[in-house]
């Protein structure tokens, strides 16, 4: 069921890690080197994966390795959207990927790439195969984002809403299906690749998307999916019960989860994106959801008492 997991998510991305407090990431070192050790603590083999960087930067790969980052994971991602929000064309991925090479000997995952439909359904249907032409066989793992274009009524996860003008609006249509379930053009275009391309669809907390969800992946042919275990969503209301029915509608498929999100409380700054005070509970986290869904490690139910009281700790 779950085939690697990824700490944090754009942690160089001003929207999802707070620079103003960490502005050289020396606390996010400390924070994916703990995770990293903690994952491998609880599973002897898993793949660690450095949450996908976005912009695709090769100093902060360099930055990181210097503070020692890459001995505690066992793969690099980088994310792009060339079409809506990167400052560099299409054609360019290949030359993005070699860039993260040329300073890591870890192999590079594409763990998001995506085209809007904001402008066009046609662009996005362009996008998908295009995308895949220059994807496929250049790197082991591609995650297209996204299955399900985000609710309306739903805010995009970004801090920066009133600074980012259109773009903050493109986050709304990034899916092949609609808000409603229906599906857009490109998702025909999508079925053609699904099988070397994967999925990344992020679930909230009580998400009504996930059944459907799950039916469309199967009905596409998905073998490979990325989405997340939200370390804030852990000290909601039965949030164990919620991370369970995820990850068992979820098994059929060989999953990459990303941990990410500080408890607002637990923050240096009171935001899911600010830099934790203690990293500590983090790995603690990281490890305890690692025990407990990763195969052939742990039951859903076994020691429950010690991961209730690890996913509580405040």
């Amino acid at each position: 069921m779950i085939e690697a997991a990824m700490i944090w998510n754009e942690p160089n991305n001003k929207s999802h890690w707070d620079l103003e407090v960490d502005p050289d990431w020396s606390r996010f070192a400390r924070l994916a080197s703990l995770a990293g050790e903690a994952i491998r603590s609880a599973h002897a083999t898993l793949p660690r994966v450095l949450g996908g960087i976005s912009p695709i930067d090769p100093g902060f790969i360099s930055n990181l390795e210097a503070r020692g980052v890459l001995d505690h994971v066992d793969v690099v991602a980088v994310h792009g959207f060339p079409l809506d929000w990167n400052l560099w064309r299409i054609d360019e991925w290949p030359a993005k990927i070699e860039e993260i090479r040329a300073v890591t000997h870890l192999p590079v995952w594409v763990t998001e790439v995506g085209v809007s439909s904001f402008g066009a359904e046609e662009v996005q249907a362009w996008g998908v195969e295009r995308t895949a032409e220059l994807l496929i066989g250049r790197t082991p793992r591609i995650h297209w984002y996204s299955l399900y274009d985000l609710p309306r009524a739903w805010p995009a996860t970004t801090r920066h809403r009133e600074a980012e003008g259109s773009s903050y609006y493109r986050h709304f249509d990034m899916g092949l299906l609609r808000e409603d379930g229906t599906p857009k053009l490109a998702l025909e275009k999508f079925a053609d690749y699904a099988r070397e391309l994967g999925l990344c669809q992020w679930f909230h907390y009580q998400d009504h998307r996930l059944e459907p969800s799950v039916a469309w992946l199967k009905r596409l042919g998905v073998r490979h999916l990325r989405t997340g275990l939200s370390w804030a969503d852990s000290f909601q209301p039965n949030a164990l019960a919620w991370f369970d029915r995820q990850m068992q509608a979820l098994q059929d498929f060989d999953v990459t989860v990303t941990f990410c999100f500080t408890p607002e409380h637990m923050g240096i700054l009171p935001h899911h994106t600010s830099a934790p005070r203690e990293p500590e509970l983090f790995a603690e986290f990281c490890a305890s959801m690692i025990e407990r869904y990763a195969p052939g490690k742990i039951s859903f139910h076994h020691h429950e008492a010690t991961l209730e009281s690890r996913v509580a700790i405040s």
